[in-house]
């Protein structure tokens, strides 16, 4: 495996997942209501308790993408 193929590699993992990310975004600021009724549906929660649960979540996801995403990509790119 050689360093382009990695650099290729995390590329497009750090731009699938990004977008996953913004579009998880979209949805928890601009229809708040949509998710948690569909969610609702699904599993027996509280309003405020949906509220900590995607967001920490999301937080979390956030931490993963940026720790084995962006970092391993970036770090390709300056030694690549």
């Amino acid at each position: 495996m050689t360093i382009a193929m990695l650099t290729s590699f995390f590329m497009w993992c750090t731009i699938i997942n990004g977008s996953l990310l913004i579009f998880w975004g979209f949805f928890i600021v601009f229809m708040p209501n949509l998710v948690f009724q569909l969610q609702r549906k699904l599993f027996p929660i509280s309003r405020e308790t949906f509220d900590v649960v995607i967001y920490s979540f999301m937080g979390i996801f956030k931490l993963f993408f940026i720790f084995f995403n962006v970092t391993p990509y970036i770090v390709l790119l300056i030694i690549g």
